[in-house]
């Protein structure tokens, strides 16, 4: 008996065993994914994306650009003020040369209203045979030339018609600076060189375009004519070594040819254009210096001419009256020294593209200078020419041709 239970609990274990290793023969074990599969296989059905190194690149690139223009952010609220100062300069100077303007007509208009009727007092009193009439026309005859001469002497030494010009000119410049700070905002990337360099913009138009009469008015008869100029001097670059090498077809738009063309265009300039709107300039400045000296001198003249009892003194008075009117109607009414004024801030205009070009010229890294397609097409627009006109400019002008001019503008 006892045999018989231990051969029957022996029995179930064996063969439970041999089931065991049976069943475990025939289980396959998965093969398992690497790490990074694993991983991405998560993020895969629980619905996140993965990002990889290669698309990290660019938000890393996009995360320096914020940085780096979060680290501007003083440049850029040191532009919007000086922004608000030139806005606020342009309608200043606006505001000035209407009333400069004014200043001119309303002069004008009076002075020759009291020389014309001291004029017409004059001949009155010739016809008057004598007693309290007489005295009365030639005493306001008199008194009316007087106050002609002296009003006269101070329109021809500030030249109101001038002075609205440079009104003008400066209203013009700051609202042109104006947009240029806005482009180097919105379009470039502005550094603390960009704040220094629009500090010294405004203080060079400052300079040039004065707004108080007294003391730092610009002198309306200079002993030498030189063109106007309202930028800053820049002071020479130093030569760098030449890092490009020997072909320049695409090196930022540059090429030997374009540079050889942008050196014919300044010699043109210099030779041309610039010389001859100084010389024009020269013209003008020294018809107006005989206007001026005439006017008050006429009327001064007929002052005294009135005085006096002669025949002949009333004949000058009269005829020194009108002839001064005709002198002030051409120079203050003509605006002469406004044309002068035109003439020379022309010439500064050129002198500026002189200096704009040749100090592109010398930075020897084209890289560092504007593009050069856009450069040469900056210069054919201030200029009034097309590109194949500019080209042809610098390709067929020679130092001997007689009227060439470089700009069609002007």
């Amino acid at each position: 008996m006892a045999t018989i239970q231990a051969s029957a609990s022996s029995f179930p274990r064996d063969r439970t065993s041999a089931a065991l290793k049976t069943r475990e023969s025939h289980i396959s074990v998965p093969r398992l994914p690497c790490a990074g599969n694993l991983i991405h296989e998560l993020y895969r059905r629980n619905g996140l994306q993965t990002i990889n190194s290669a698309e990290m690149k660019p938000l890393i690139r996009t995360n320096m650009k914020n940085e780096e223009a979060n680290g501007n952010w003083k440049a850029v609220e040191e532009l919007y003020a000086i922004m608000e100062a030139v806005a606020d300069r342009s309608e200043m100077h606006k505001n000035i040369g209407v009333q400069r303007d004014n200043w001119n007509r309303l002069l004008l208009n009076s002075v020759n209203g009291m020389t014309v009727t001291a004029a017409t007092m004059a001949g009155l009193a010739s016809l008057t045979s004598g007693g309290a009439p007489l005295l009365a026309l030639k005493l306001s005859s008199t008194l009316l030339y007087t106050a002609a001469t002296g009003i006269l002497m101070v329109m021809n030494k500030i030249q109101p018609s001038q002075l609205a010009e440079e009104q003008r000119n400066a209203a013009r410049l700051f609202k042109n600076l104006h947009q240029q700070l806005k482009t180097v905002i919105e379009v470039g990337r502005p550094s603390l060189n960009d704040v220094k360099a629009a500090m010294e913009k405004v203080l060079a138009l400052d300079k040039a375009y004065p707004l108080p009469l007294l003391g730092t008015m610009l002198e309306k008869f200079p002993e030498t004519v030189e063109p106007a100029v309202w930028w800053p001097r820049e002071q020479q670059r130093s030569q760098q070594e030449e890092t490009v090498g020997g072909g320049m077809e695409r090196n930022n738009g540059w090429s030997e040819k374009l540079e050889e063309e942008m050196r014919e265009v300044v010699g043109v300039l210099k030779r041309k254009d610039a010389a001859e709107y100084v010389r024009l300039s020269k013209l003008v400045l020294k018809v107006n210096k005989i206007l001026a000296i005439c006017g008050p001198f006429l009327t001064g003249v007929a002052a005294v001419g009135s005085v006096l009892d002669e025949s002949w003194a009333v004949a000058l008075c009269v005829v020194g009256g009108a002839l001064a009117t005709v002198v002030n109607t051409v120079e203050h009414g003509g605006q002469v020294g406004m044309v002068f004024e035109m003439y020379r801030s022309t010439a500064g205009l050129f002198q500026l593209m002189e200096e704009t070009i040749e100090s592109t010229l010398e930075e020897k890294d084209v890289g560092e200078r504007e593009n050069g397609e856009l450069f040469e097409m900056k210069v054919a627009l201030q200029l009034g020419r097309s590109l194949p006109g500019l080209q042809n400019l610098a390709a067929t002008h020679s130092p001997s041709s007689p009227k060439e001019f470089a700009s069609k503008l002007f």
